[in-house]
């Protein structure tokens, strides 16, 4: 073969080599340019953490949250401790508690937690120590996510103890650590949002979170206070009574709460004993929803105040279930005093004035009594009596209890003339249990009349009602010759009539004998 035909031979062959390898590269290189996308989940810590004590054992419980739009199968989560130098790590080994397994399938959207029990060990020194963990999915080689969370080991010990070096039974490879953890929910986990060795920093984030029943943080919800409307219950009277509550867990979302009022017995007898308080329509049971973690929330409901209750605060329980977000059940109970007003009730009877007329400078006596009718004690009773034509008068009647009887008597004095009967008023005030003062009015009438002047009576020539220079006075003198003046007249008027009454019989008599004597002449 010529050197021509073997060179051209060497030629196709380059070529056909060339049409078979370079496809294969094209493939390649495309594969290395769009690697295949993890799923994104979510790492976060549920529940309060607390430091390490040495020598302590607790539970930390991881929230799995799979926001990758798909569902998620044999999800496994595991520390990782292969890139973790000698003492870095806090905790004693044991190596089957540092895999853990969530059954079943982690549907997009959903949240499933995972704990794991760790030992501080004694050598651990006093320090913050980072703990990256590492979830595994079906299908798809390594750790698609690796975040970290922070404890801390107080207490520090004289004598560190190295650990061993890399985990060899760690499940896969956990990578470098890095990745973000930011929660996204209602505020109930904490969430760890970290990179590689860096502490993490906590946020408030995570759906579902709850701490009774993984790591020993019971949820706490309290009443802050409570208001009525209106703002003072009475006796016989409706309110509404709005019962604030606080969730105190900075983590935990409570949820499916009820809540049922139970107010004290009242009354003497079976027939009338009955609940202070009585809803005005349902039951005395109230459902919530829930409360956020570190929130608050109020609860309403329509009461009865029992007519005949004293004057005095009533307590109500308040009972409450309600879960956490793993629908662990927690029941706690608190109460609340609520002070009862009872409105006074009385009446006053007719008053007794005598005289009804008095002059200028005189006095009148007013009596009338008052009925407490109420079942409130009155306290320092008083009664002021004001008007035009009298002088300002005000009189103690004390306290005066529930079912009994006080006596209103006062001495009012003349002050000036009034044009006929005149309104006065007497003006009751008294205290309640707490000191504020109330008043009521009742009005009567009464007459004022200018007062005789005694000194027109006197008469005396110095000016001084006297006469004479032993003083002896005038005025009876001339009262006494009045009086016998009326007594001679009254005399000599009888007399005359006695004369006149004699005058006329001795004319009658006079007139019969002189008839008598002319019919004597007459006879034959």
């Amino acid at each position: 073969m010529s050197r021509s035909r073997r060179m051209m031979a060497v030629v196709v062959a380059a070529l056909l080599i060339a049409a078979m390898i370079l496809p294969g590269l094209a493939v390649k290189a495309e594969a290395a340019e769009e690697p295949a996308e993890k799923p994104k989940v979510e790492i976060s810590l549920v529940g309060d953490h607390q430091p390490f004590e040495a020598g302590e054992t607790k539970t930390l419980t991881l929230q799995i949250t799979n926001n990758s739009g798909q569902k998620l199968e044999n999800v496994k989560v595991a520390p990782d401790m292969s890139k973790k130098k000698a003492g870095d790590w806090p905790f004693e080994k044991d190596w089957k508690q540092y895999s853990k397994k969530i059954d079943g399938v982690v549907a997009n959207g959903e949240s499933k937690s995972v704990s794991f029990d760790f030992t501080r060990r004694e050598g651990a020194k006093k320090n913050s120590y980072t703990i990256p963990f590492s979830v595994y999915v079906q299908g798809i080689d390594g750790a698609i996510v690796t975040d970290s969370i922070f404890v801390y080991a107080k207490n520090e010990t004289v004598t560190p103890d190295p650990t061993p070096g890399d985990n060899s039974q760690n499940q896969g490879d956990a990578g470098n650590g890095g990745g973000s953890g930011s929660g996204s929910a209602d505020g109930g986990a904490m969430t760890a949002s970290v990179g590689n060795d860096e502490p993490a920093v906590y946020s408030g984030g995570g759906s579902g979170s709850s701490g009774s029943s993984s790591d020993g943080s019971v949820p706490r919800v309290i009443v802050t206070g409570f208001d009525t409307n209106p703002a003072e219950v009475h006796a016989g009277s409706d309110f509404t009574l709005t019962i604030h509550l606080k969730n105190t867990s900075k983590k935990t979302k409570v949820q499916n709460m009820l809540f049922e009022l139970q107010a004290p017995t009242e009354g003497s007898d079976e027939q009338t004993s009955a609940p202070a308080f009585l809803p005005t329509s349902g039951s005395n049971s109230i459902y919530l929803d829930g409360i956020k973690a570190d929130g608050t929330a109020d609860i309403s409901i329509t009461l009865n105040a029992k007519a005949d209750l004293l004057q005095k605060p009533y307590s109500i329980n308040l009972s409450m279930k309600y879960e956490d977000s793993q629908a662990t059940q927690i029941e706690s109970s608190s109460s609340i005093s609520i002070p009862v007003k009872q409105d006074a009730r009385f009446e006053f009877s007719e008053f007794e004035i005598s005289p009804q007329t008095i002059e200028v400078g005189g006095e009148t006596n007013v009596m009338c009594s008052l009925y407490n009718l109420g079942r409130i004690k009155l306290y320092n009773a008083k009664a002021r009596f004001e008007g035009n034509g009298i002088k300002k008068q005000e009189i103690f009647i004390g306290n005066v209890e529930a079912g009994a009887t006080g006596s209103i008597d006062a001495m009012l004095q003349g002050e000036k003339v009034t044009n006929g009967n005149s309104k006065i008023t007497m003006t009751l005030s008294y205290e309640d249990e707490s000191g504020n003062i109330s008043e009521t009015t009742k009005d009567f009438e009464l007459e004022v009349t200018e007062a005789v002047d005694d000194s027109d009576m006197y008469m005396n020539t110095d000016g001084d009602a006297e006469a004479g220079s032993g003083g002896f006075p005038v005025v009876p003198v001339v009262v006494v010759i009045v009086i016998i003046a009326g007594a001679v007249a009254a005399v000599v008027i009888v007399k005359k009539k006695k004369k006149k009454q004699m005058l006329n019989e001795e004319e009658e008599l006079l007139d019969e004998l002189d008839r008598s004597s002319e019919d004597e002449r007459e006879q034959p």
